[in-house]
This record gives structure tokens, C-alpha cells and sequence, in this order.
């Protein structure tokens, strides 16, 4: 914690609840503070797209953080110690990539990756994802092909956060899916990313980036023009 510039990510002890959307998020949820919202789930704080790497590897973790564009550390109280301690980061999955594969020269790190991908893929509920896919697939037909299957399984992922294990979304709710979709959108084909590393406020952020959503939304619609 001694770099205040870092965006914070706290893994509650209690049960919570997003100030923001209102959505219960049990406990060992994954928050950030606002100072004028309170707490916030990931997916309302604009983090549920980053890809989490646990503490424990020095080299990866640094070089991750170097080429991810926006990047949060995750933090959790120890009661023992009376403090927070470091678990690890927040960051893109395609940083995450590159890092690994810089640190692949050795036996260890390919061991690493091999454990980390088996662990993805026991968080990843096969029959809910496939569904939720093709709920994407039916809001927005025009989108590129296998597109839906990738963002269901982002959103998807079983750790408290990200907007597809909302109550909502568990019940296909059309609105829920659009913000996956949105999400999406946001992270991968704006430069919001960047507008927030850089300092800029969410809201403003957003407000930038609304236009080339809608038009992206609009495109992969029936015409419907859903928009955040």
C-alpha cells in the first residue's frame, strides 16, 4: 500500500453490498471505495474484465503490470498481523499473456502456467457459460463470431465481481447480459483504459467512450440500440 496512485481492490471479511447497482455480494467479495458511492462491486468499478494473478512471482507480476494498461492490486485484512496484506493484482489478460510468455524459459514457469490454466478451468461452469452465450448471441446476432462464447466466459468466472454471477445475470436477465457486452466493448475497443490510469473519473471516462459504444451496440443489434 505504499503507492497511493495504486487503484485498490479489498477482499471483504462480511457480507456486502454493492453501493452502486444494489447487488448482493455475499462475503469474500471483491470491492474498491469510492469516496461519493461507498463500495463498489468490480463490475460497476469498471475491474471485472482484468484478470487476477495471485501474489508469489516477482518477475511475472512485474512485467504483467508494466504492459497492462490499467491494473489494481487486491488487498485482504489479516487479523493476525492488523493490517492489509498484499494478495496479488489485477490486470489485462493479454499483459498477463505476454508476461508469461517472456517468463517461460524455465521448467518453473511453464509449470505455473499449466496450474494457473487448470484452475481457470474449474472456475468455469461449462453448462451456465454455454447458455449464457447463447443469450448474448440472441440479444446481439450481428456481433463477430465466437465473440459471445469469449465474453460469457469472462463474465462468467466464479470469483465474487464480475457481472455475469449476478443474481440477474444467473436468470439471463437481458439488461445483465447487455452489460457484459458493454463491458466488453468498453475495455477492448475504447480507449477508457487508458482515460483511467490516466486519472481521469469514471463517469467522465465514460461519458467519452458512450458514442462509440452505442455505435458498436447498434451494429451488433437487430437495430434496437441499447446503450450504457
Amino acid at each position: 500500500m505504499k503507492d497511493d496512485t495504486e487503484i485498490k481492490v479489498f477482499i471483504t471479511s462480511r457480507e456486502s453490498v454493492c453501493d452502486e447497482c444494489g447487488d448482493a455480494l455475499g462475503s469474500h467479495a471483491w470491492i474498491t471505495l469510492s469516496r461519493d458511492k461507498g463500495a463498489l462491486c468490480l463490475t460497476c468499478a469498471d475491474l471485472d474484465h482484468l484478470s487476477y494473478l495471485p501474489s508469489g512471482d516477482a518477475a511475472l507480476t512485474r512485467r504483467a503490470k508494466s504492459k497492462s494498461k490499467l491494473s489494481a492490486v487486491v488487498l485482504k485484512w489479516s487479523r493476525s498481523r492488523r493490517r492489509y496484506e498484499r494478495q496479488g493484482v489485477l490486470v489485462e489478460e493479454k499483459a498477463l499473456e505476454q508476461a508469461e510468455a517472456e517468463c517461460l524459459a524455465d521448467a518453473d514457469q511453464r509449470q505455473a502456467r499449466k496450474a494457473r490454466e487448470a484452475e481457470r478451468r474449474e472456475a468455469l461452469d461449462k453448462a451456465y457459460i454455454t447458455e449464457y452465450a447463447t443469450q448474448v448471441r440472441l440479444l446481439y446476432p450481428r456481433m463477430p463470431a465466437g465473440l459471445e462464447v469469449k465474453i460469457a466466459e469472462h463474465g462468467c468466472l466464479k470469483y465474487s465481481g464480475r457481472v455475469g454471477r449476478s443474481d440477474r445475470a444467473k436468470r439471463f436477465d437481458p439488461e445483465a447480459i447487455t452489460l457484459s457486452v458493454i463491458a466488453h466493448i468498453r475495455h477492448g475497443k475504447t480507449d477508457y483504459d487508458e482515460l483511467l490510469m490516466g486519472g481521469m473519473d469514471r463517469r467522465d471516462a465514460r461519458g467519452i467512450v458512450k458514442d462509440r459504444i452505442d455505435d458498436i451496440l447498434e451494429t451488433w443489434s437487430q437495430g434496437s440500440g441499447a446503450s450504457r
